[in-house]
């Protein structure tokens, strides 16, 4: 490729450039929308922004008595790469979770916890855990977990019941 021809192709992308910014400055003096102030749009019809309506979340407790703490180590599986499960287990990018049912939110020592976590003064119970796994960022805004959630209930009452048995003691069911 010769000199000239780049000469062309720098010049071409240039000259494109230069149009779209003329075409953004017209733009800008045709439509100006500060001379729009006082002025309204009036339709024929009243627009009704309809508001989604938020699911209430079941109570788990029911479903935790025929929970399947087999499939429940499965769904597990996905926690894994961030959690610990094993007694006296070490922090990972999460807290270990072994006697989670029960323990008070944002305790485990030596793990880090974010500051909206920190700031939750309750206890991990079932439906604590249940509305958490639904969607962990919604549940405690500005928590550091990225998981996006379980929506089936079943997963999370297996999940909950397998979390339940990482205990020498596990919490009674409600």
């Amino acid at each position: 490729m010769s000199s000239f021809e780049i000469n062309k192709i720098v010049g071409a992308v240039l000259a494109v450039a230069l149009v779209v910014v003329v075409i953004g400055m017209i733009g800008d003096v045709l439509v100006k929308p500060k001379d729009h102030d006082g002025t309204a749009i009036v339709s024929a019809a009243p627009v009704v922004v309809a508001k989604k309506e938020e699911k209430k979340l079941d109570p788990i407790g029911p479903m935790l008595a025929s929970a399947d703490i087999a499939k429940g180590k499965k769904v597990a599986n996905q926690c894994g790469s961030c959690h610990t499960f094993n007694k006296g287990g070490k922090n990972k990018i999460g807290p270990a979770l072994w006697q989670v049912v029960g323990r008070k939110m944002g305790s485990v020592a030596g793990y880090k916890y974010s500051s909206a976590m920190k700031a939750m003064n309750k206890n991990w119970g079932y439906e604590e855990l249940n509305a958490f796994l639904v969607k962990p960022r919604k549940y405690i805004k500005g928590t550091k977990m990225a998981y996006i959630g379980l929506k089936k209930a079943t997963d999370r009452a297996n999940l909950i019941g397998f979390l339940r048995s990482l205990n020498d003691t596990p919490k009674s069911l409600p």
